[in-house]
């Protein structure tokens, strides 16, 4: 467009177009030339900024990304050295549950091992203050005068949920 105006210009100054229309339509191609070039460069100028925008809104993305990635890999690295310790732990006590599951009657074993199944995974649960931590009900008074006049080695059950119940100090008795 440029080359075409400085074209159309070096027409116009070298005298070479003599008619008077000719001219006049020569002048007014340079004016529409000049004024569309004039155009161009504001559209090329709103483009330019509007990448600079973007570029900026890209690099403040970037950071984002990487910023959420460093918590994400933080956050994935605890998790998995949680998941290490509960790994490690569930084995140890797994060892445990094995030697005292050992110690334990075979029939004792047998009914805790129906309870809890039944249960949702709890098939004995500790008496406190005269009440059963499985099912949390507070036992009767005759309940508990039988769980009294139990011998210590008796297993003795919840008439509420079922679970063996396992006495201590605690217990209210």
């Amino acid at each position: 467009m440029r080359r075409r105006a400085a074209r159309d210009q070096q027409r116009l100054d070298s005298g070479a177009v003599s008619s008077p229309k000719d001219l006049e339509n020569l002048q007014h191609e340079i004016a529409s030339l000049a004024k569309r070039q004039g155009d161009l460069e504001d559209i090329v100028l709103e483009v330019m900024e509007r990448r600079e925008s973007a570029q900026q809104r890209v690099a403040e993305l970037t950071e984002r990304v990487a910023s959420v990635q460093s918590r994400i890999d933080d956050v994935t690295a605890r998790r998995d050295s949680a998941l290490e310790e509960i790994d490690g732990e569930a084995a140890s006590v797994t060892k445990e549950r094995e030697v005292v599951a050992a110690s334990v009657p075979a029939d004792l074993l047998k009914l805790y091992e129906k309870l809890r199944e039944q249960q949702g995974g709890i098939g004995a649960a500790k008496l406190q203050a005269r009440t059963c931590q499985g099912c949390r009900q507070e036992l009767a008074i005759t309940e508990l005068n039988e769980i009294r006049q139990a011998a210590p080695d008796a297993v003795v059950r919840c008439e509420n949920c079922r679970r063996i119940l396992v006495r201590t100090a605690e217990s209210g008795l």
